[in-house]
């Protein structure tokens, strides 16, 4: 069964909106990532991985499936952790889902495989789930 554990949302300044969601529903900062798309502070409540985003250039335009110049600011994807990814992304596609990117190292923690629903909504599927979550693994 899939497990709803990842919800991400892109911000104009990461340090003040994880100083928010910090100080108004006490939920702790668990780690920060810089990579060439952007940043992002990781918050949890030690059950949901909040991700604040703040996407950057082409790559992070591309990943918000945004014009370039544009600046996008709301609630960005989400994500299941999942027992099987190539037998979930089957379903995913049989359902009319399609593959839009992954993200990160799939031998490790963190690691995205990121599709857009029928609709074009963005969302994520895991295997070892996401830092601050109650089944993450760092495998």
């Amino acid at each position: 069964m899939a497990r709803l554990r990842h919800f991400a949302v892109c911000v104009k300044d990461l340090d003040k909106a994880a100083a928010f969601y910090q100080d108004v529903f006490d939920l702790k900062r668990i780690g920060r990532e810089d990579l060439e798309i952007g940043s992002a502070i990781y918050m949890s409540d030690g059950v949901i991985n909040l991700a604040l985003l703040n996407f950057k250039g082409s790559q992070g335009n591309k990943a918000s499936d945004i014009k370039e110049g544009t600046t996008f600011v709301g609630a960005h994807h989400f994500g299941f952790q999942v027992e099987d990814l190539k037998e979930t992304q089957k379903r995913i596609e049989a359902h009319g889902g399609k593959f839009f990117f992954d993200l990160g190292d799939e031998r490790h923690g963190n690691f995205e495989r990121k599709f857009k629903d029928p609709d074009g909504v963005i969302f994520d599927i895991s295997k070892h789930g996401w830092q601050g979550t109650d089944s993450y693994s760092k495998k």
